[in-house]
């Protein structure tokens, strides 16, 4: 049984002091946990912050993006170094908004994920079908594609799948605790037959996650943790996602 992973993408959202506020409030609230790993992505702007008031805690940062060079010529872009130099363990790569608004293909997924694993950093891969996609009955098809593309010469080892149904992300739709479980069952079969090291890698489900459907969500055995998005942004409602996939997975 895989250990639960409850992470929080702020997206862009969230100063540098609205930042503190909630890692005050957060960790407080969530002092006595141990069973269950979490994970913060803040903006760029605040890692450094979180970083600093996350020492000696069992939270875990993570960059919400990262450039696929080391260094050099390319204004506003993020390096690995950079991540891990401001404190990240971790970056989300691939999520439905950079694919949308930022035209992110696969191939350049690809060049993000091996310059992040190569510099240490783990890696959340978000994939994830549209709404028309799914009624055209191509969810596995699109999925396939996805992970065909983005892991080409990839080891999976320090990986994780957030599994990002595009038309629950943001919209208060989330896919039943049924769908879900049969995407990641076809992801998780999908990395069986891609090589070593798949049963060891952690599918999330990410899309309208709130503290009212995280235990239905946690209860199905295929689902790992989540991805959370506006759920995660007030401290205590994101301290109440986790609690309940602890009692999901007692």
């Amino acid at each position: 049984m895989h250990r639960p992973l409850i992470a929080a993408n702020w997206k862009m959202n969230k100063t540098i002091g609205e930042t503190e506020d909630f890692i005050h409030s957060f960790l407080a609230m969530i002092k006595d946990v141990d069973d269950v790993d979490i994970l913060i992505a803040p903006p760029f702007t605040s890692l450094s912050v979180a970083s600093s008031l996350l020492e000696n805690t069992t939270v875990r940062l993570a960059g919400q993006n990262v450039f696929y060079e080391e260094k050099g010529a390319f204004t506003g872009e993020i390096s690995p170094s950079m991540l891990l130099s401001a404190g990240c363990s971790h970056v989300i790569i691939g999520h439905s908004e950079r694919r949308q608004y930022f035209s992110e293909t696969d191939e350049i997924v690809n060049k993000k994920i091996k310059i992040a694993r190569k510099n240490g950093l783990e890696v959340i891969l978000c994939i994830g079908e549209s709404l028309q996609e799914r009624e055209e009955g191509k969810t596995f098809d699109v999925l396939s594609r996805q992970l065909t593309g983005s892991l080409k010469d990839v080891p999976l080892e320090g990986l994780t799948i957030a599994y990002e149904p595009i038309w629950a992300i943001g919209t208060g739709k989330t896919a039943t605790p049924e769908q879900a479980n049969e995407a990641h069952a076809y992801i998780r079969q999908w990395l069986r037959d891609y090589g070593e090291g798949s049963e060891r890698v952690r599918i999330l489900y990410g899309g309208s996650v709130t503290p009212e459907n995280i235990k239905s969500l946690m209860a199905e055995p295929e689902v790992n943790g989540a991805l959370v998005g506006g759920a995660s942004l007030k401290p205590d409602s994101f301290a109440r996602i986790i609690n309940g996939a602890r009692e999901a997975t007692v």
